[in-house]
């Protein structure tokens, strides 16, 4: 069997490098988990499984569909769960941007494979101040506390000590189990000002647990 090299191909694979290699600088510069290696062998593995689907092994439909379903697996391994936050997600979105944008590479779109790549990288860039424009805006969030006491009155006192011009508590629940109260409250505030409330009730004795 012959082989025939298409010059159109290495191009398409080189772009994918190029690609891959500037979204994957900036992860690798902000130390994630899918850093610099990663994102450029995803892009170009993409690229690759791309190529090979246009010479007619397999439809070009399923080797996509395929493409699709190998990169949700890898993007599902960089996400995890605590019992705080969720960590990971936007890593597993650059993880699927950058086979998206290798497929778009493989197909011999370049320049707009390129525009992907640079619109991405924006969005990178521009997300830590976007989340502190947003930290900077007021929310709300449902707390839950278990007390291990059932006096109205001292949580009454903890309610009022609570409240500041900055944080609104607004009492919606109450429920009482084996001598212990628990008090579900709506609380608006800055992000700032969630972080001073989980100190304080982290201090308070009469608290056996919140979230």
């Amino acid at each position: 069997m012959e082989l025939h090299i298409d010059i159109n191909d290495i191009v398409s694979m080189l772009m994918s490098v190029l690609c891959g290699g500037i979204i994957g600088f900036e992860r690798e510069y902000k130390s994630k988990s899918a850093g610099f290696r990663t994102i450029v062998l995803i892009s170009l593995g993409s690229t690759i499984f791309t190529i090979v689907s246009g010479y007619g092994v397999g439809s070009d439909d399923r080797i996509s569909a395929n493409i699709i379903t190998g990169i949700g697996f890898i993007g599902a391994g960089v996400i995890f769960k605590d019992q705080v936050s969720i960590r990971g997600l936007t890593t597993a979105a650059v993880i699927w941007t950058s086979a998206a944008i290798g497929m778009t590479t493989g197909i011999g779109y370049h320049a707009l494979a390129f525009l992907f790549t640079i619109i991405t990288l924006i969005i990178l860039l521009m997300v830590t101040k976007v989340e502190r424009l947003i930290g900077s805006l007021q929310k709300q969030k449902i707390v839950s506390a278990t007390f291990n006491h059932s006096d109205l009155n001292r949580i009454a006192d903890l309610e009022q000590s609570l409240q500041t011009s900055d944080l609104n508590i607004e009492r919606l629940e109450l429920s009482k189990d084996n001598g212990t109260l628990t008090v579900l409250w709506q609380v608006t505030a800055r992000k700032k000002s969630f972080i001073e409330l989980n100190e304080r009730l982290a201090d308070v004795n009469d608290i056996i647990s919140f979230s």
